[in-house]
C-alpha cells in the first residue's frame, strides 16, 4: 500500500464499516475437513497422500486441460514451464512489461533474458503488435499475463510466437477458470501456469499449478518439480535436472475445497464487475479495464482503474489509494513496469536503458504511474454495497481532483 503522510477521510463522505465487505481468504467446514481429511492419511506429501492428486485431476478438468501438476508457488509453475521448453541462458523471452515481477523473475531465474512489451490500453494484456516489435531470432517463448483474469489474444499470440520459432506460455495467475473463444483456457495448446498465493481467487496460502496439453511435456514437468525423481522410486534414480516444487498435501486438500466455490464465486463476480462498469461511466476522470467479447469467462481477479493523465499525478494515485484505504475500502497502488523494480536489473537483461524501455513501453508506463487496482472481494458484495464502493471511490477521486 501507499504510505500515508496526508488525511486519509473526506469530510460528509462516509467510508465502508469494517465488516461490510466479504473477509479473503474464505473458508468454512469445507476446508476444515479437508484438512483432517489430509491429517489421517497418515501422509502429509504428495507420494505417499491423495490429495494432490485429486486436486490436479479437478483442476485440470475445470480448466479444460488433459493434465495439471501442482506445485509450491505461481512462480515455481512459470519457471518450471520454461525449464520444460528447455529455455535457459542465451534465449529471450517477450513478457509484458505491465505484470508483477515474478513474469520477468521467471525468465531470469532461468538464465533467460525477458524482453519487456507494451500492452493495450483497453483490456492491459500484452499485445501480438508488441510482440512483434521486439521479436528476434533469439526469442524463444512469448508469455502473455491474462492480466486481473482478462485472457490475452491467444490466437494472435501463437501465430506471432510461431512466426518467431518460438512457444506461447501463458502465465494464467489471474485466471483460473477462465473462457475465451468458447474453451477453457486450459484447452488451448500450450502451458499455462497458475498462482494460489493468499491474494488469488482460490488460495491455500502460497501454491500453483500448470496444465499441460500433451502427456509428453506433463510429463517432463512432473520428473523436474520432484528433483528428476520419477514415480515410485526407492532407489535415488534422478533421471534429469530439477528442484523440489512439490505441494504439500495440506495445501492441495484446501484448494479442493477452494475450487469447489469457485465457479459460484465467479459467476457473483462477473455479475458486480458488470455493475461496477456501469457506476464508473459516471466518474469523470477514471477509466476501467475493458472487456474482449471473445473472453466468455472473466474470473475478475481484480477491479483496475486508471486515472486521467491530464487531469491527475502519480502523487494523486498515491494519494487516493491512501483515502479509499482509510477509507475501507481495500485499494492498492498498480504493478510498476518490471523494469522499474530494482530487482529487474540484477539479472540477464537487454543491452537497454530504462529510458529506452520507457519509450517502448508507454502504456505500461501510464498504468504503472496512474493505475490502481480493488481488491476482488468486493466483487463478492451485495449490490448495495457495491454501488457504495463506486461512490466512496467517486468521492475520492473528486477530493484528489479539487486539491490536486
Amino acid at each position: 500500500m501507499a504510505i500515508q503522510d496526508h488525511d486519509t477521510t473526506i469530510p460528509g463522505a462516509p467510508g465502508l464499516g469494517p465488516d461490510e465487505l466479504p473477509a479473503w481468504p474464505q473458508h468454512d467446514a469445507t476446508e476444515r475437513t479437508a484438512l483432517l481429511r489430509a491429517l489421517d492419511q497418515g501422509q502429509w506429501w504428495r507420494a505417499g497422500g491423495k490429495e494432490v492428486t485429486e486436486f490436479e485431476n479437478e483442476f485440470a478438468a475445470y480448466n479444460g486441460a488433459p493434465y495439471a501438476l501442482a506445485v509450491n508457488s505461481g512462480t515455481a509453475a512459470l519457471e518450471l514451464a520454461l525449464r520444460v521448453h528447455g529455455i535457459g541462458p542465451g534465449d529471450e523471452v517477450v513478457v509484458p512489461a505491465f505484470t508483477f515481477v515474478s513474469t520477468s523473475l521467471a525468465v531470469q531465474n532461468v538464465g533467460a533474458t525477458p524482453v519487456p512489451a507494451d500492452v493495450a490500453p483497453d483490456h492491459q494484456c500484452l499485445t501480438p503488435e508488441a510482440v512483434k516489435a521486439v521479436g528476434s531470432p533469439r526469442t524463444r517463448a512469448v508469455m502473455p499475463v491474462h492480466m486481473a483474469g482478462h485472457v490475452a489474444d491467444l490466437p494472435a499470440l501463437q501465430s506471432v510466437a510461431e512466426g518467431l520459432g518460438a512457444v506461447l506460455i501463458q502465465d494464467a495467475a489471474h485466471a483460473q477458470g477462465a473462457h475465451r473463444d468458447g474453451a477453457p483456457i486450459g484447452g488451448h495448446p500450450s502451458i499455462a501456469c497458475y498462482s494460489f498465493q493468499n491474494g488469488k481467487l482460490m488460495t491455500a496460502g502460497e501454491g500453483g499449478a500448470l496444465t499441460f496439453p500433451d502427456e509428453e511435456s506433463y510429463e517432463r514437468a512432473y520428473l523436474m518439480h520432484t528433483c528428476g525423481r520419477p514415480r515410485g522410486d526407492v532407489r535415488y534414480r534422478h533421471l534429469t535436472v530439477g528442484v523440489n516444487a512439490r505441494m504439500n498435501e495440506f495445501s492441495g486438500a484446501v484448494l479442493r475445497a477452494q475450487m469447489s466455490r469457485l465457479p459460484g464465486q465467479t459467476e457473483i463476480r462477473r455479475q458486480r464487475a458488470l455493475l461496477m462498469d456501469e457506476l464508473f461511466r459516471h466518474v469523470p476522470g477514471v477509466r476501467t479495464q475493458l472487456r474482449d467479447p471473445a473472453v466468455n469467462v472473466n474470473p475478475h481477479y481484480m477491479y483496475l482503474l486508471t486515472l486521467d493523465e491530464e487531469s491527475f499525478s502519480t502523487a494523486d494515485r498515491d494519494r487516493l489509494v491512501d483515502l479509499l484505504v482509510g477509507m475501507n475500502v481495500p485499494a492498492c497502488v498498480n504493478f510498476p513496469p518490471v523494469y522499474r523494480t530494482d530487482g529487474f536489473w540484477q539479472g540477464p537483461t537487454e543491452a537497454v536503458t530504462v529510458e529506452e524501455l520507457a519509450e517502448r513501453c508507454p502504456e505500461s508506463e501510464r498504468i504503472g504511474k496512474l493505475g490502481l487496482w480493488l481488491h476482488h472481494r468486493i466483487l463478492l458484495a451485495e449490490p448495495d454495497t457495491v454501488r457504495r464502493i463506486a461512490a466512496v471511490v467517486g468521492a475520492a477521486v473528486a477530493e484528489v481532483g479539487r486539491k490536486g
